[in-house]
């Protein structure tokens, strides 16, 4: 552990003090306990310190790599160049070992987050030593770090199962421990893990005020955590408890008989009242009354209202966003601003130099993250599964709701795109009919392949459309070799409609919040609890799901689905005969994919939470035919164009494996099974 747990108090420090960010805020020789009492005695010292513990967050708006590049390990995107390949795109093939994580990058993250865990414990047991801020501001600075301790110990979880705690036999925390060995060290079962990071996430929301403003300017402190964040990371982290992975596994037994080193049963029994837990904390945040869905004039009425109220998720300024609960304002990392969202957008749009500046065209849209989104008019969402080809979901034969308004062939002969562009410019066009009538948040989401960019004067000056198939006239044309949209839709979720992208720093300089928990997520959470708890709540959950879709214009679940028993018996929709509890669960998770695609790692632990990801995540890589030569032909849904090999998933991946170095020095360590 000598690399990964085991860190000497002074040297903690030091590193802090030293990497908080490219100024040198210290110059002090650290050698003694006295030194460290000195040096958090000042209060310019300590908030470096702690700004120094935020800078252990995930990264999960970097989609291409370190934490983000989970999201590309999901049913959502796909790899649009195989060519500039990261260790995610090996891991969604499913080429990768214990002995091949060794770093961030490759999804090794214990090293990471045990440094910060011990760095927020350290800075813990010495800020009494400050006497130059207010007791207010001290606990404060106290609930922050035991909430991103909390945080850091979730971020472990999630990722690999049940980890290693350091704490005592009551379950508090407690220093980290120098005599300990490699050999002395193994997991702490599941039930431990919840029940120490809900303990602390309760200390800490104790100390922790209802806004930063309430005991230290806000505008030069976005970012710092407050009661909600920890309340929030709360109801997250009980709603895992709570799923199939962490409570009984729905009788599949993947990890059922796994025990650790001491012979404890890492992975409880199925126990329904978790659901009943997970409610309660959910409606708790819900409860403090201090966050609501942002919104922007009358979005039932007006799809361009819709889809401006999505899209202030991240363009309103944090300082009146209702709905943010935490994120992250920026995060300096060497010299790279990794707070800026402008190169998640260079990594996302196309290449080609119509429409915008060294686009790159890496990250693209599934096919199935596309067919999600509801229908406008009918408010019902129109794939509601796949045919199966060699036993794997076939993306070109969708289930679809016949009663939903879509059409999956055809096309529209003079359609008006009409969300961010103006009809001035942006004339009537043949569209594909998979693409007309969706909801508000498909077109904030994605450019198809044929419709304008939403920009009257992009970068070569006229209003151009984005098109991507085998053809040099095209704006986005296909290349075997370099930068082209593989897929056949850009995503475009973090562009504000008539933002120029002419130079590099047109990128750079785009810049907003990372909404780590937003209060749309809690109300479907809570929805998911009160429809899976043994006294289930349809109605309720029926109402909270329904908040969330009538931001986006639409119908409630009971007026778009009037067939369905939701209480009971359920119904058929197509050729599907489902429960209502069935179809709601559905329900549910379809329009968390749609309300938070791309948003870090959302969709991906929650298909490992639900253990859906067996079924969903080996397919084919179906795409629109982009070596067609024309338009009309490239609306074609193939697997075979893109080159990056098919995502792999097997029942092991649902957890990620310890890696190999951890492994050696850990010799009674208990492997997560299949690794």
């Amino acid at each position: 552990m000598k690399h990964n747990i085991k860190h000497l108090v002074i040297a903690v420090l030091a590193a802090a003090c030293t990497a908080v960010s490219c100024d040198s805020y210290f110059d002090i020789n650290l050698k003694d306990q006295a030194t460290l009492e000195d040096i958090m005695s000042r209060s310019t010292a300590v908030r470096q310190y702690l700004a120094h513990l935020y800078s252990y967050i995930p990264q999960d708006e970097n989609l291409r790599g370190n934490e983000g590049g989970t999201n590309l390990r999901s049913d959502e995107a796909l790899h649009a160049k195989s060519q500039w390949e990261t260790n995610w795109y090996k891991v969604r093939r499913g080429e990768y070992s214990s002995a091949s994580a060794v770093d961030v990058s490759s999804g090794n993250y214990w090293k990471k987050f045990y440094e910060a865990i011990n760095e927020c414990s350290t800075f813990m047991e010495n800020l009494h030593f400050d006497k130059e801020d207010s007791e207010k501001l001290v606990a404060c600075m106290e609930g922050e770090a035991r909430f991103l301790r909390a945080y850091y110990y979730f971020c472990l979880f999630r990722h690999y199962g049940p980890v290693f705690l350091w704490m005592d036999e009551n379950g508090d925390p407690v220093p980290s421990d120098q005599s300990i060995t490699g050999d002395k060290i193994d997991r702490h079962t599941v039930e431990q893990n919840v029940n120490f990071i809900v303990k602390e996430l309760d200390r800490a929301a104790q100390l922790l005020p209802d806004d930063i403003s309430d005991v230290i300017a806000s505008y030069s402190n976005m970012g710092r955590a407050t009661k909600g964040a920890a309340m929030a990371l709360k109801a997250r982290l009980l709603l895992y408890a709570a799923s199939p992975l962490y409570n009984g596994q729905n009788g599949i037994g993947i990890y059922s008989g796994l025990v650790n080193s001491r012979g404890e049963k890492l992975f409880p029994e199925y126990d329904i009242n978790k659901w009943d837990v997970a409610a309660k904390a959910a409606k708790d945040v819900i409860d403090l009354n201090h966050y609501t869905l942002t919104q922007k004039g009358s979005p039932m009425t007006s799809i361009q209202d819709a889809a401006d109220s999505y899209q202030n998720v991240w363009f309103e300024n944090w300082s009146t966003n209702p709905e943010i609960i935490w994120g992250w304002w920026y995060r300096q990392w060497g010299e790279d601003y990794l707070g800026t969202i402008g190169a998640e957008l260079a990594f996302s749009f196309p290449s080609g130099g119509k429409l915008c500046r060294n686009g790159f065209s890496l990250i693209t849209p599934s096919l199935k993250l596309v067919d999600a989104y509801p229908m406008a008019e009918s408010g019902r969402y129109p794939v509601i599964g796949y045919y199966e080809t060699n036993s794997m979901p076939d993306y070109s034969r969708p289930m679809v709701d016949p009663l939903s308004g879509y059409k999956a062939t055809g096309w529209d002969n003079n359609y008006q795109q009409i969300v961010d562009v103006s009809p001035t410019w942006a004339k009537p066009f043949k569209a594909h009919n998979s693409t007309v009538g969706r909801d508000a948040r498909f077109y904030s989401n994605f450019v198809p392949n044929g419709f304008w960019w939403p920009c009257e004067r992009p970068m070569d000056g006229d209003a151009q459309r984005f098109t991507c198939y085998d053809n040099k006239e095209c704006t986005s044309p296909y290349s075997a070799t370099e930068g082209c949209n593989r897929v056949g839709y850009t995503w475009r979720r973090l562009y504000k409609a008539g933002n120029q992208l002419k130079e590099n720093t047109d990128y750079s300089s785009i810049r907003y919040v990372f909404p780590a928990f937003r209060i749309a997520e809690v109300y479907l959470s809570y929805a998911e609890a009160l429809n899976e708890k043994k006294d289930r709540d349809a109605n309720t959950a029926i109402m909270y799901v329904d908040m969330v879709r009538a931001r986006s214009g639409l119908k409630g679940l009971r007026e778009a689905y009037p067939e369905i028993d939701f209480e009971g018996a359920g119904g058929t929709i197509g050729e599907v005969t489902r429960s209502g509890q069935d179809w709601l669960r559905w329900m549910i998770r379809q329009e968390k994919m749609c309300e938070f695609a791309f948003e870090g790692s959302q969709r991906h632990y929650d298909a490992m939470r639900t253990m859906v990801a067996l079924k969903e995540y080996n397919v084919e890589n179906w795409t629109l035919h982009l070596t067609a030569d024309n338009y009309e032909d490239s609306y074609t849904r193939v697997s075979d164009d893109y080159i990056g090999g098919r995502s792999v998933f097997l029942s092991r991946d649902y957890l990620f494996p310890f890696g190999s170095a951890q492994l050696a020095e850990m010799t009674n360590f208990t492997q997560n099974p299949g690794w």
